[in-house]
């Protein structure tokens, strides 16, 4: 007598990621400024309101 066919694992599902990637960015463009900063720029827009003069 044969031996029985060996058993397949159950396959589980692919999840979103495993198919499409990471295909949208953290931020979205009217989120994110495109003109490069000048020396001070980032500074001066967080500046604290205490600091102010």
């Amino acid at each position: 007598m044969p031996p029985p066919p060996a058993r397949a694992k159950p396959r589980r599902p692919a999840s979103l990621d495993e198919i499409f990637g990471d295909v949208l960015p953290d931020t979205t463009a009217d989120e994110r400024d495109l003109t490069p900063p000048t020396s001070d720029d980032w500074y001066e827009r967080n500046r604290p309101p205490h600091h102010e003069g």
